[in-house]
């Protein structure tokens, strides 16, 4: 094994031959859970110093031949992109020597199987002419020097050849390959596939019995068990008789492609339609596909990627998180597929409230896009200011003060000591407390029950003892949170009671609940009581509840809020509901 990665990590432009013929002569004799492992390395040093594409293609049919069973599938990805990228002439040498792989392979390499059906479907036209050509007199690769040495021990130039194919020897030699008792599934939806590319391919080159034989074949798995076999075979079956100009009508009488009327023939626009749906492949650049699963990559890795649901976005448009935090749903957008980040709320001011509480009413029933408004109003930094007004003048700090940090203090109806503020002598002596002692040195010892606070927990006063906040209520399911404070020394941490109600005339099933918070809250969340939901106001129905233990590290500054994900099962009917919890009070969770 050491071995083998010195000679991996040695491999250059120069010695790519020599030393990948190494790694596949080891692949040969190495334990089989290694040769996934060898596989990869040997498509990374192809990709990488690969002198000709001829070479590379011939090493990774080699390689597939020896070890296509334990190949992963970026492997088998690799080399039909390869063969699909090559000249017509290295096409027709790939389709030649993976059918000559596949007649004499027992059937146990899976990624041969899958390549080499593939490539005989795009491009089994191609079997039907002969090949050949000259090969190198000596080189590196493993299957050309096997080849030289078994033809010519000299090691002169000999010529390659390959025979032309009938039609029906293609067509055989992929049937025998789904009779086998032991052929993947997998290998039996591309040889489907094959057989109805093979029907155009053949179109004008073979005989009428070898094209009903081929439709046949297709017919062949209409009635299997497996749906994919069942659907590709019904499918490929009205492409077929599309081709040939026959209608083909569904289960309701209609043409399956809606487009006969009331024909027993299709038009010419469906003919070309289908003839374009069996062409080949187009040809996909891999370095394109590279880069852009990189660039997303990287966009998750930053934070900043854009929605695939977002139709409207662009990489221009997607703004930058601002110092609000906007940016921390960023981890939420991509946990449920939601909509795709919303333009973050910059200030906490009132001027900063009015697009987002216009973009809420506008959509109040779009699931997908409740991610994007779930923070874009951000929670009122303190409820004191509002209850100015009431208090009025009846609160001896308030005075003509827009914004004294008096009230704040004197939020505690229930202290003990009376709190010394400094601006207090300067209040004119109208604004007394008509309770106070006339002792005009101590005008503050009798106030402090005088000031009723509007929210004592904004600063850390008492909190009542539970909250029921609503999570949601759809199709018959209804969850409630009671909410609650389990530390009294510690108000960042609360314990949510989710509550599950059955409004329907039957229990829920398969009840399971996802939730996602921001950055800056943690949770731990506990497994429901049961996750079957009786109908609620039974005699002797439980209540079914979860647990959720939340620590909002950013208490007063932001508030709790929840992205909820529920699926269960009514009726016989499976149902998902996406929804938004955010009904948690303003500065206690």
């Amino acid at each position: 094994q050491r071995a083998l990665e010195l000679i991996y990590h040695l491999v250059n432009q120069e010695n790519v031959e020599a030393l990948t013929a190494e790694l596949l002569n080891y692949l040969v004799l190495c334990p089989r859970d290694h040769r996934g492992d060898i596989c990869s390395r040997v498509l990374k040093v192809v990709d990488k110093f690969s002198p000709e594409d001829r070479w590379r293609v011939d090493t990774l049919i080699t390689m597939l031949t020896i070890a296509g069973r334990e190949c992963e599938s970026s492997v088998q990805s690799a080399t039909t992109i390869y063969i699909s990228q090559s000249s017509e002439d290295l096409r027709a040498y790939a389709v030649h020597k993976l059918l000559k792989a596949i007649r004499d392979d027992d059937g146990s390499q899976q990624g041969l199987l899958n390549v080499g059906i593939w490539s005989i479907g795009e491009y089994g036209d191609l079997l039907l002419k002969p090949y050949s050509y000259n090969p190198p007199s000596s080189g590196g690769n493993l299957s050309e020097v096997a080849e030289l040495s078994a033809m010519a021990p000299e090691s002169a130039p000999v010529t390659v050849s390959f025979m032309a194919l009938e039609p029906t020897s293609v067509v055989e030699i992929v049937e025998e390959v789904m009779k086998r008792h032991t052929c993947p599934l997998e290998v039996k939806q591309r040889a489907l596939t094959c057989f109805t590319k093979l029907r155009e391919r053949f179109e004008n080159s073979a005989d009428a019995a070898t094209l009903e034989k081929i439709q046949n074949l297709v017919k062949k798995y209409e009635g299997s068990s497996s749906l994919e076999l069942q659907l590709r075979s019904c499918e490929y079956g009205a492409l077929i008789n599309a081709i040939k100009g026959v209608s083909v009508k569904g289960g309701d009488g209609d043409d399956i492609f809606g487009a006969n009327q009331g024909s027993e023939s299709v038009s010419e626009t469906v003919k070309t339609a289908a003839k374009e749906a069996l062409a080949r492949m187009p040809v996909v650049d891999i370095k394109l596909i590279q880069r852009k699963r990189a660039e997303r990559a990287d966009a998750l890795m930053e934070g900043d990627a854009m929605d695939p649901f977002d139709a409207g976005s662009s990489d221009d448009a997607a703004p930058a998180p601002s110092s609000s935090g906007g940016g921390d749903l960023l981890d939420l957008n991509d946990i449920f597929g939601g909509g795709g980040p919303a333009a973050p709320v910059a200030t906490q001011n009132g001027n900063a409230l009015k697009a987002p509480s216009a973009k809420i009413e506008a959509t109040p029933n779009n699931d997908v896009d409740l991610l994007a408004d779930i923070f874009s109003a951000p929670a009122a930094p303190a409820p004191a200011p509002v209850a100015t007004p009431a208090v009025g003048g009846f609160d001896i700090f308030g005075g003509g003060q827009p914004a004294a940090p008096a009230p704040a203090i004197q939020n505690n109806m229930f202290a003990t000591q009376p709190v010394a503020v400094n601006p207090a002598p300067s209040l004119g002596s109208s604004l007394v407390d008509p309770f106070a002692a006339p002792t005009p040195s101590q005008p503050l010892q009798p106030s402090a029950p005088a000031a009723i606070p509007s929210s004592p927990a904004a600063v850390g006063g008492p909190t009542p003892s539970s909250v029921t906040v609503q999570g949601f209520s759809h199709q018959g399911l209804t969850v409630e949170f009671e909410s609650s404070k389990p530390d009294t020394w510690n108000k960042q941490n609360s314990l949510l009671v989710a509550k599950f109600i059955n409004t329907t005339d039957a229990p829920l099933y398969g009840l399971h609940l996802q939730v996602a918070v921001p950055k800056y809250v943690t949770m731990e969340m506990k497994p429901p009581t049961s996750t079957t939901v009786p109908v609620t106001g039974g005699s002797s129905t439980k209540q079914v509840t979860q647990t959720i233990s939340v620590t909002n590290t950013m208490l007063g500054t932001k508030n709790l809020m929840l992205k909820l994900k529920a699926s269960f099962t009514s009726k016989g009917t499976k149902v998902e509901h996406l929804a938004t919890c955010s009904g948690f009070p303003a500065g206690q969770y």
